[in-house]
């Protein structure tokens, strides 16, 4: 499995999508304010996502 990048955007959790910021050991930090609709989903600025857990989108 290819580990994401800094300034990749990746896909997870039934179709959330960020930018990463940090890359971990096992996880990476995401931005999540990338989406459209992220105001309307009422979530954190940013989240932890174990590698295992998501998938490339954009390079």
């Amino acid at each position: 499995m290819k580990k994401a990048s800094v300034g990749n955007i990746i896909e997870f959790k039934n179709g959330l999508r960020g930018i990463v910021e940090k890359v971990n050991e096992n996880s990476v930090i995401v931005d999540l304010t990338y989406m459209e609709n992220y105001r309307e989903l009422d979530l954190e600025e940013r989240t932890v996502v174990n590698h295992k857990h998501y998938k490339i989108v954009e390079e």
